[in-house]
């Protein structure tokens, strides 16, 4: 699709839409041929991965929560509501929704907060890159199909540009040192569905 990027009337990019995701089952490099070596695992995450078996039990097998990682990498459309003082993500898969406030707010302090599958957002924009950040996971959710995990020390980082009218591009960068000995960074692109 070709067009201008459209604006808020406070000059944002605008992304409210329908958005078709691209399915993502393996984090490492944001595509399905990559290989978990790519991530640096502590000794614990390492375990963690080593002992995943999606047929066991698995929670999303179970009509569980997804959490938000597998959520943005499912291949089924989200979405996007824009206002003012949020950004809403609607989820095809399970009806997931996540309200993220852009207002300014800060995080409830940690004792505050309840570990979820989706954790605690908050977002704000820089230039026109809508970054969110969220924290409050809890201890038992997979960022992957493949097993990588994220606990309760993790954060995720998402950077989302609409690049041109029909493509949301998002840089997902997440950090638990828990799992992983260093930050990484997957991009992902989102095709509009008019």
């Amino acid at each position: 699709m070709k067009g201008t990027i459209p604006r808020t009337g406070d000059g944002q990019p605008d992304l409210n839409g329908v958005w078709m995701r691209p399915y993502t089952p393996d984090m490492t490099k944001g595509g399905a041929n990559a290989s978990p070596s790519t991530l640096n695992f502590t000794d614990w995450g390492k375990g963690k991965w080593d002992n995943y078996h999606a047929e066991d039990g698995y929670y999303a097998g179970a009509c569980l929560p997804f959490g938000l990682v597998r959520s943005i990498n499912a291949p089924h459309p989200m979405q996007v509501v824009q206002s003012k003082n949020f950004i809403a993500f609607l989820h095809e898969q399970n009806t997931w929704f996540t309200k993220v406030p852009t207002d300014g707010r800060p995080f409830p302090k940690d004792n505050e907060m309840d570990p979820t599958w989706f954790g605690t957002s908050r977002g704000h924009w820089e230039g026109d890159t809508l970054v969110v950040e969220t924290t409050g996971f809890r201890d038992d959710v997979w960022l992957d199909v493949e097993g990588s995990p994220l606990t309760s020390s993790g954060k995720m980082t998402e950077r989302w540009r609409r690049v041109k009218y029909g493509l949301m591009q998002i840089d997902i960068t997440i950090e638990d040192p828990k799992a992983y000995t260093k930050p990484f960074t997957v991009r992902v692109n989102h095709q509009l569905m008019p």
